[in-house]
């Protein structure tokens, strides 16, 4: 290997850990601009548009291992999750699901993405990321209800699903925000790998 190649190299794997902590900080912020707004048990944040975010311009490898770096160092204890929580009980709350689905959103986003890099791929890519955050986040939410947490008095599955309509048509928008942005942003990210 070369000079100039390990150089490429490394230049490469740190833009990589930089791109991963900035997603990471990123995520943090998001969770903590309207971090006191709760509504159902539901806080309303900015994570998902990030997450999808970090799937479209990191892709699926990167965008799933900046999510997962969030998680550990929220796990760690820094109050970087919602309503500035952190640590190893947030595993019991109901609405970790979402924290894990975040991970799942960059992922799949990342590989739509991927497969269909226009602006019409990117939008679908961010809409099935927001039902990906769903579908995770409401079953773990409902699961944690019934199974450990001490839930609402007539709590059931279609109550869960009921306060997650409060935020759909914020994500829903959020989502085809990340969608364009990312397909405008796609081509400053390459410039700099």
């Amino acid at each position: 290997m070369t000079i100039t190649a390990t150089r490429s190299a490394n230049h490469t794997r740190t833009l990589q850990l930089v791109q991963i902590a900035m997603f990471a900080a990123l995520m943090a912020i998001g969770a903590n601009i309207s971090a006191f707004l709760v509504i159902g048990g539901v806080p309303i944040t900015l994570q998902t548009f990030f997450a999808i975010l970090a799937g479209i311009l990191l892709g699926s490898r990167l965008g799933a291992i900046a999510m997962a770096v969030y998680a550990f160092i929220g796990l760690a204890g820094l109050p970087v999750f919602a309503e500035f929580s952190g640590g190893m009980d947030t595993l019991i709350s109901p609405t970790f699901g979402f924290i894990v689905s975040f991970v799942f959103v960059a992922f799949i986003t990342g590989m739509i993405a991927q497969k269909f890099p226009s602006r019409t791929g990117f939008i679908a890519a961010a809409i099935v990321g927001t039902a990906v955050n769903y579908l995770i986040g409401t079953n773990w939410m409902y699961a944690a209800y019934k199974l450990w947490f001490a839930a609402p008095e007539g709590f059931s599955y279609k109550m869960a699903w009921a306060w997650m309509a409060v935020p759909l048509p914020k994500d829903l928008i959020l989502a085809v925000l990340a969608g364009i942005f990312g397909f405008r942003l796609k081509p400053l990210i390459r410039k700099f790998q």
